[in-house]
């Protein structure tokens, strides 16, 4: 009786599984009726033609056909990943509308073949906005909020129905495999209907040139974006850290890391971020107590979790958090009480030192053994200034050659000590310091949070500012960015990327599926922008960026559109 029992219910969380990654889903109603003028210019029945990247198209407010075309054309390098968007849009009703690709071919026979073409249903979500002070932080209620639903998650599904007075963008990506020759390459989509094909394809050309992105893995640009598996159980509905857990974590995993992430998120106390997340971080090390005083720590999941994420191409870099966190409680089982109990200490007094020093001294231990000892970082974010020093000289006081990272506050009397170090938007090092530290080969990053009104990756954020972090940290000559949550979902994320603080979006940039987003596609276009940058400055290119990085400034987002600073920049770019 009980193994049925069990094996029903690992059925029903493979079901659930399998529904959060392939069903079709019904997103929330717009608050906003549809409104017949908004449709009165458009000829009646069904038409596609491409847009841009740069727009969150409404889904009830016919696109202005002025800003359309019927092609697109662009660059691309060998390994690049180019993107644009074309829309749907209706005055009748549409059924199980799907999309046709074929093969890209040049003039010469060669091809981009149709696999390597990625078309996706783009999703609308319930998104809010900026606070009255211009930022995202703070607790918030729906309904002080001018709430309306947002373009931005890209659907894996092969059809969608399409309701009359509607409009279905739909994400357009290629991916130029890294051994095709140089040329034009032409090709079209086709979109069909329960009823046929629409009219007219749409056709495209991407012109390949004699340049070579290198392939994620391989890119300079370190990219730290937090993981939370536990989301992913939650959403999955599977028991932490089994087989079926691990299964559903693998593809997000692997989209990250053709991301080009570098960094693996691990969380060696309990709640380090004082339940922040819809889903509080566990304890991927289980501290005991015992007895007769002593401490034994459990590295089990700390070990499958950090294994898993190296074998998904995340490799670089191990992130621990936190020997700071934001309520300074410190959970434990103690053997003698039988208990779960908690210790708030602060860094520096008898009582923290007596808490951690056993626990550095066998993690270091622990990490030799396994030989990750010297891409790993004891890890804290937005701490003070005192309490880091304090924190540092304890960590130091057992192995000096423990590495340490920070994403907070620029603070000069850290420089030297912190080994990955991510200021917030508009802080910087000095020019010496952060020569210095490049040329230790020290991570010297930049991250944005909610306190930006923009640049942002908010739900409502411009799609281009995504794209514009990774020009703005070449131009800072930043070795990368960080942003604080990957997958932090909310509760449901596919249908409300809103939350009780911060602003929408803040706590995520793929959706379950996994799916990708109009936010997170082109952030990958920043950070390929980087890379191309990179190069081209080691091929003696750069005066000529030079010219056009300087503009890159948070400041100039006050006079200027990010898709306007980016697409000028592109230009220049993909011409060199």
């Amino acid at each position: 009786m009980i193994r049925h029992v069990c094996a029903a219910l690992l059925l029903a969380a493979l079901a659930n599984a399998a529904h959060a990654q392939q069903a079709n889903y019904k997103e929330l109603p717009d608050p906003r009726p549809v409104d017949p003028v908004a449709w009165s210019t458009v000829k009646p029945g069904a038409h596609a033609f491409f847009g841009t990247a740069d727009v969150r198209y409404d889904k009830i407010f016919a696109p202005d056909a002025s800003t359309l075309r019927s092609t697109w054309k662009t660059r691309a390098w060998k390994g690049e990943k180019v993107h644009s968007q074309f829309v749907i849009y209706t005055t009748k009703a549409l059924r199980n509308v799907s999309i046709e690709k074929s093969d890209m071919k040049d003039g010469n026979g060669n091809k981009i073949p149709a696999a390597a073409i990625t078309p996706g249903f783009v999703r609308y979500v319930m998104t809010d906005e900026l606070n009255s002070e211009g930022g995202g932080c703070g607790h918030r209620k729906p309904e002080n909020f001018d709430s309306s639903l947002v373009a931005d998650g890209i659907d894996i599904i092969p059809a969608i129905d399409v309701n009359a007075n509607n409009v279905q963008p739909v994400w357009l990506s290629v991916t130029v495999p890294p051994q095709t020759p140089a040329g034009v390459y032409k090709g079209a989509v086709k979109v069909k209907t329960a009823a046929g094909y629409l009219p007219a394809s749409l056709p495209f050309e991407i012109t390949v040139v004699e340049r070579t992105l290198p392939q994620p893995k391989d890119w300079a640009f370190h990219l730290d974006l937090w993981q939370s598996p536990y989301a992913v159980a939650r959403v999955h509905n599977t028991p932490l850290w089994s087989k079926e857990h691990f299964d559903a974590m693998r593809p997000y995993m692997k989209m990250l890391a053709n991301a080009g992430q570098k960094v693996i998120t691990t969380s060696i106390i309990y709640d380090p971020w004082n339940s922040q997340t819809y889903d509080i971080y566990g304890d991927m090390i289980k501290w005991t107590k015992k007895k007769d005083g002593s401490w034994s720590f459990d590295y089990t999941v700390f070990d499958k979790w950090v294994s898993f994420m190296q074998e998904t191409g995340i490799n670089k870099q191990i992130a621990c958090f936190s020997m700071i966190p934001w309520n300074l409680k410190f959970y434990y089982h103690d053997e003698a009480s039988g208990k779960d109990e908690a210790l708030v200490a602060k860094p520096g007094t008898p009582e923290y030192d007596q808490h951690w020093r056993p626990m550095l001294t066998d993690f270091a231990r622990h990490l030799k053994s396994k030989g990750w000892f010297d891409i790993t970082s004891i890890a804290m974010d937005e701490r003070p200034l005192e309490s880091m020093q304090k924190a540092i000289a304890l960590i130091r006081s057992v192995d000096k050659d423990f590495k340490i990272s920070l994403a907070g506050l620029y603070h000069k009397e850290l420089v030297n000590d912190i080994y990955d170090y991510c200021v917030a938007s508009g802080l910087d090092f000095t020019a010496e310091e952060k020569k210095e530290r490049l040329g230790k080969g020290w991570p010297s990053t930049v991250y944005t949070c909610c306190s930006e009104g923009f640049p942002n990756t908010f739900t409502f954020s411009p799609p281009a500012e995504s794209a514009w972090l990774g020009w703005h940290a070449a131009a800072k000559n930043y070795s990368g960015y960080l942003r604080w949550a990957y997958n932090c979902w909310v509760k449901d994320p596919l249908q409300d990327s809103r939350f009780k603080t911060w602003a929408a979006g803040d706590t995520y940039l793929v959706y379950p599926g996994p799916r990708s987003s109009i936010r997170f596609e082109r952030m990958i276009e920043g950070v390929q922008a980087y890379e191309k940058i990179r190069i081209l400055k080691e091929a003696g290119k750069g005066a000529e960026l030079d010219k056009v990085l300087k503009k890159f400034e948070i400041n100039a987002l006050k006079q200027k559109k990010a898709e306007d600073m980016v697409n000028a920049a592109s230009d220049v770019l993909n011409s060199l």
